[in-house]
């Protein structure tokens, strides 16, 4: 039996929405262990005199909690 929890974390990049989601997940994998999921909740995009200037994805990340702290 397992518990999980979710947490919503925003990546950001100048280049497209999976280098932004790229760079959330391997950002939180640095201090979170057991990373399972990462669900897309929303995507946007910024805009600068008429042009994209950058992408943001809002990151549903699921990971599991450790059991060794019963």
């Amino acid at each position: 039996m397992s518990v999980y929890r979710v947490t919503e974390v925003i990546g950001v990049s100048d280049d497209s929405w999976e280098a932004a989601a790229r760079n959330a997940v391997e950002t939180a994998a640095g201090t979170v262990r057991e990373l399972r999921i990462a669900e897309v909740v929303r995507q946007d995009v910024t805009i600068e005199d008429g042009r994209i200037t950058g992408f943001r994805v809002r990151l549903a990340l699921s990971f599991k909690y450790d059991a060794a702290g019963k």
